[in-house]
């Protein structure tokens, strides 16, 4: 079997418990025998490495007896904006698939954000660019999951959501049990201005929206504004709170007011 390791923990006195991501299988879990016990050769497993496993069993909790790390996603603890990041997908996942339910192109779709996220310590580290990983990626999985924000549509007119670009005077309101309504709405959870809603959708594409200069779009405000809803909407409809976005979201505003 290969798929990402997603959580490690203790298993008995001696055994580890592995949670992997796999195309096959979806989520499975799986116990690594004398793991905790000195010098053994299966004890360094962590959260965010591609795996080639060995497995034997078929029913129950079944044993992994060989461990070949494919790639290591090691630079995600480098920072705690990464690391959050990336503990947010894992936490999403777990949410929203299920025990051996086949996701054929979920396991594709997280490994390109944890590379792009591996990939932002290679230069001057932005905090700002995992913020905005972070968003997309977790829109990206709930499109894929079957919870999509609906930003095509306005949710009350069924009027396309085209973003006069400009026009600073229009709004667009979010709704966490419907979506995003044309307007002003009494007791919306957010608003949006044209350019706001255009870089929302922009995320539902499969690049992160930068400028032809290479900066990325959006200031942070905005993106944290966008991480708002994205987190009201798992919480609306998945009845489930991301802790690792909470992190994100503190982190980001504490960098800012330690820069000022």
């Amino acid at each position: 079997m290969k798929g990402l390791s997603l959580k490690v923990g203790p298993l008995g006195e001696n055994d580890r418990l592995l949670t992997i991501l796999s195309e096959g299988s979806g989520i499975s879990r799986l116990a690594i025998p004398g793991a905790r016990k000195p010098k053994s050769r299966l004890g360094a497993t962590s959260p965010f490495n591609l795996l080639d496993l060995h497995i034997v069993g078929k029913k129950d909790l079944k044993k992994v007896t060989q461990i070949k790390i494919i790639k290591s996603y090691g630079n995600l603890g480098k920072n705690i904006e990464t690391l959050s990041a990336a503990q947010a997908i894992s936490e999403l996942i777990l949410i929203m698939v299920g025990n051996e339910d086949p996701q054929k192109d979920l396991l594709k779709l997280v490994l390109m954000h944890l590379n792009r996220l591996n990939e932002l310590h290679k230069t001057e580290f932005d905090s700002l660019e995992a913020l905005a990983i972070s968003v997309q990626s977790c829109i990206h999985l709930l499109a894929l999951g079957g919870y999509c924000l609906p930003l095509q549509n306005c949710c009350h007119s069924g009027y396309k959501l085209i973003p006069p670009i400009g026009e600073w005077s229009w709004k667009c309101s979010f709704i966490p049990e419907e979506g995003f309504a044309i307007g002003k709405i009494p007791n919306a959870s957010a608003e949006l201005n044209p350019s706001e809603l255009a870089l929302l959708q922009r995320l539902l594409l499969e690049k992160v929206p930068i400028h032809s200069n290479g900066k990325l779009l959006g200031p942070k405000n905005v993106w944290l504004k966008l991480l708002r809803i994205v987190e009201t909407w798992i919480e609306t409809h998945l009845q489930k709170k991301i802790a690792s976005l909470q992190m994100m979201r503190e982190v980001i505003i504490s960098n800012e007011l330690n820069t000022k």
